[in-house]
């Protein structure tokens, strides 16, 4: 039987995409600019860069994963979600306070904790508004309007430096910052047009989630493990920033190679979401993990910046298939019961191995150079693929 419910599940996706739309426009303000803060305004050098988006990204991830078991356990998505959110004002009025890197460290990890709440309630509500058949293009349309915010928030924090005559001083950054707080606003205001699904389920004894991980599908225990070990060479988006300085780009030009990134990957995302509904998510999964290690092979080894540009639009395509169809992936094959649990418990394993996987991309750069850490990631990249290609065998992948 159909239900209200269902017919506004196209609505839900979108309405969640414009939320994702607007929150990444005022993250992405400010992301491109932080290593330049740190290493302009406090003189940070690339490994305590590394130190800072490592401890980050792993702090936070740790919630992700109880995120994910609260919403399964309650039913309680958008509320979650809704706190997860707002915490981005926090994180921009803590940039604005900061003084040094510690102060910086201490708003990243702000913001890192706010993904950390509302990334898998919200993954879950895309889940439950998407049909069986079309879950990848579902997770497409979020991504794409996603990466749309990110690439107009970069094109509006390029204009604000350009504007400010191409560099920033301290109050010039927080002149950004500030600025960066609106669309946040915005997002915060669309939650009322939410309509949450809820499973109301028997008030019986609940197994937890490690209860049953040794009943879990075999191809999404394998994919876990592959996801958090390609993930030790998948260093912070901060480090291809810091690169594109090194090969000569300005901090004007670092912001339009970011918007390039962004932009291929919005463009990107539904048409490739829609064909791991089509063809599988293995195939698609493999394909991302391939550009990868390209993109990072260029990286590694850059020849001019001409090929610089066409690596950061190819990384946008990298990213375009490995979202959807991974988030696709996990939702269609976890337990029902389980399956905020399970997209919380992938962002949770990824996220805290980016806390050694920054820190080694660091001491590499700064004991060997650039091309190390690059080469490293390039190297785990066709190792996951290879694992991937020849060890999921379940007719969902």
């Amino acid at each position: 039987m159909r239900t209200r419910q269902d017919g506004s599940s196209l609505r839900n996706v979108v309405v969640l995409g414009f939320v994702s739309f607007f929150a990444d426009l005022s993250t992405e303000m400010v992301y491109p600019l932080i290593p330049l803060f740190l290493t302009g305004a406090f003189g940070a050098t690339p490994a305590l860069v590394g130190v800072i988006e490592g401890i980050a990204e792993s702090t936070a991830s740790l919630l992700r994963v109880f995120s994910g078991y609260i919403a399964d356990k309650h039913q309680r998505k958008k509320p979650l979600a809704f706190i997860g959110y707002a915490t981005g004002l926090v994180y921009k009025l803590a940039l604005i306070l900061a003084t040094s890197w510690t102060g910086v460290l201490a708003a990243r990890v702000l913001d890192r904790i706010g993904k950390g709440i509302r990334t898998a309630p919200r993954d879950v509500m895309v889940a439950e508004s998407g049909s069986a058949d079309q879950l990848g293009m579902a997770y497409g349309l979020r991504e794409t309007l996603d990466m749309a915010g990110s690439a107009l928030g970069i094109l509006v924090a390029y204009l604000l430096v350009t504007y400010m005559g191409g560099s920033l001083d301290l109050e010039g950054y927080r002149h950004v910052f500030a600025i960066s707080a609106i669309p946040v606003v915005v997002a915060l205001c669309l939650f009322p047009l939410l309509r949450e699904k809820r499973t109301h389920v028997a008030a019986a004894p609940r197994e937890r989630f490690w209860e049953k991980a040794r009943s879990l599908d075999h191809d999404l225990r394998l994919y876990l493990v592959v996801a958090t070990l390609f993930t030790l060479g998948n260093s912070s988006n901060a480090f291809l920033l810091l690169r594109a300085g090194d090969v000569g780009f300005d901090a004007g030009g670092t912001i339009l190679l970011y918007l390039a990134y962004n932009a291929s990957c919005s463009v990107l995302s539904i048409p490739l979401g829609k064909l791991s509904d089509r063809i599988g998510r293995k195939h698609v999964l493999v394909a991302g993990y391939v550009i990868f290690a390209a993109v990072y092979f260029v990286f590694a080894f850059p020849v001019a910046p001409g090929v610089l540009v066409a690596a950061f639009i190819a990384y946008g395509a990298y990213q375009a298939v490995i979202m959807g169809a991974e988030r696709a992936f996990i939702a269609e094959i976890a337990p029902p019961e389980l399956k905020g649990t399970m997209l919380g418990l992938e962002s949770t394993l990824v996220g805290v191995a980016l806390m050694p996987a920054s820190a080694i991309a660091g001491a590499l750069w700064v004991a060997f150079g650039g091309w190390a850490p690059f080469t490293l990631g390039a190297t785990l990249a066709l190792a996951a693929a290879a694992v991937l290609a020849f060890g999921l065998k379940g007719e969902k992948a």
